[in-house]
């Protein structure tokens, strides 16, 4: 039997449970850093209804996010559960148009890219 992990489950369900899921630094409303803000304006900005969660809320949840998906840092985008990457990649999906339709195709946007 193993110990529950009340933060590893946290994540889970609140992936399962959002469309689309943006663990950040600060709020949607207030990024705090860089890479968070270029994440919440990418998403603003072709009409994706998110949820942000604050990562700066606790170390267990900073740290636990990043162990959740082997990956070294936040932001962290989850599109229906599906794991898309840092601020980099959402910025480079972003740009080649790749984002929106993925948006499109998990059924988060409209075809054309508007929510």
């Amino acid at each position: 039997m193993t110990d529950a992990d009340p933060t590893r489950d946290f994540i889970a369900s609140t992936v399962a449970q959002n469309g689309v899921v943006l663990f950040m630094k600060g709020t949607p409303d207030a990024p705090r850093c860089g890479f968070s803000a270029l994440a919440v304006q990418i998403l603003d900005h072709i009409g994706a209804p998110f949820v942000g969660v604050d990562v700066l809320q606790s170390e267990a949840l900073r740290e636990g996010v990043k162990a959740y998906t082997d990956w070294p840092t936040i932001p962290q985008l989850y599109v229906k559960g599906e794991f898309i990457g840092g601020s980099d990649i959402v910025r480079e999906m972003f740009q080649a148009g790749e984002l929106q339709q993925l948006m499109a195709d998990k059924g988060v946007l409209a075809e054309g890219g508007e929510a």
